[in-house]
């Protein structure tokens, strides 16, 4: 059940549900935890299509999470950018590219919308900007495919920094074993091996 619930969250991974990213919030909708109307990026629609999956009836989106609005994404004012990289950090997509001081850009297609990389911006050079508009057709044939790529992001992203924390711990694990050997060694009496 999670994971169709999960399926039908926009998969923006904003948190303005409440919860750390959609999965979470899908384990609290189907733990019973969270209601089905605090997902602001998937409005109106999104609130029915989990009234149906569930077989309870929809409800108007909570205002406390914020509002349902167009669809848009990360725009970086480049000229105004310092490189800080203190977006990149929090984009839960890797939608976001640069390095410590150089100047930093947003891959568009890819970027989730999700307003996580404005307020560690110490600059206010990350402008929200509405996508163009979409015929009704196409958009409703993109939605799921944009979840589904944003969802495979969204994990990618989780196991890259799996990987580049266990590399740093067996660094930092075999930093420690040389500098013991070395101490060792020191400590022993001439003479004896």
């Amino acid at each position: 059940m999670i994971d169709r619930i999960n399926s039908l969250l926009p998969q923006t991974q904003c948190g303005k549900c409440g919860y750390r990213g959609c999965l979470p919030y899908a384990e609290a909708i189907a733990a019973g935890e969270a209601d089905i109307n605090r997902c602001p990026p998937g409005g109106a629609e999104g609130i029915r299509a989990l009234a149906d999956l569930l077989g309870v009836a929809p409800k108007p989106l909570d205002s406390a999470c914020g509002e349902h609005k167009p669809r848009t994404v990360a725009m970086i004012v480049e000229e105004d950018c310092i490189g800080c990289v203190k977006c990149l950090a929090v984009c839960p997509v890797d939608a976001i590219l640069g390095a410590a001081k150089q100047m930093h850009t947003v891959i568009a297609t890819e970027c989730t919308g999700c307003e996580l990389c404005i307020a560690p911006c110490p600059v206010d050079c990350i402008e929200m900007r509405e996508t163009p508009p979409e015929s009704p057709a196409l958009a409703k044939r993109l939605k799921p495919l944009r979840a589904e790529l944003a969802r495979s992001r969204y994990e990618l992203r989780g196991l890259r920094i799996a990987r580049e924390e266990a590399e740093k711990a067996a660094r930092a694990r075999e930093k420690k074993a040389a500098l013991l050997s070395k101490v060792q060694s020191a400590a022993k009496p001439p003479g004896v091996l």
